[in-house]
């Protein structure tokens, strides 16, 4: 008896899956909340709310949701990449300060040096 009960769901559930009828899909939601939760409002709702979703922006739930999460994926993806260009913009700007501060730093290094080797040797800006 457990065999042939088996077989028969088998059949039933591979044709409602394997034919593409999409629309069993839509019972099957409210229909396990409302075995689940013995709650039949709350089940009505859930399809009525599913439904209406549908009428309105022509997808399931599911699709909406899913596309709402892809447009905010792309959205962080554009802003982390906007942030990236950011911080490599500043990066190199703070590159070429620090090296035009040690250019400068040099130099006057190079003339503090100077001007203390000429105190040494007592040569007071006298050319060869």
């Amino acid at each position: 008896m457990n065999l042939r009960l088996f077989r028969i769901l088998t059949i039933i559930l591979s044709f409602f899956f394997l034919t593409g009828f999409v629309p069993i899909l839509s019972f099957v939601g409210p229909g396990f909340t409302a075995l689940t939760s013995g709650n039949v409002y709350k089940a009505g709702a859930q399809y009525i709310i599913n439904q209406r979703i549908e009428k309105e922006t022509g997808k399931n739930s599911l699709a909406l949701i899913k596309d709402t999460l892809v447009e905010e994926k792309d959205n962080k993806i554009k802003k982390n990449s906007f942030d990236e260009d950011l911080r490599q913009l500043v990066e190199t700007r703070i590159k070429m300060t620090r090296q035009k501060l040690d250019n400068q730093n040099l130099q006057k290094l190079l003339k503090k040096r100077i001007e203390v080797t000429r105190s040494i040797l007592n040569i007071n800006n006298t050319t060869q």
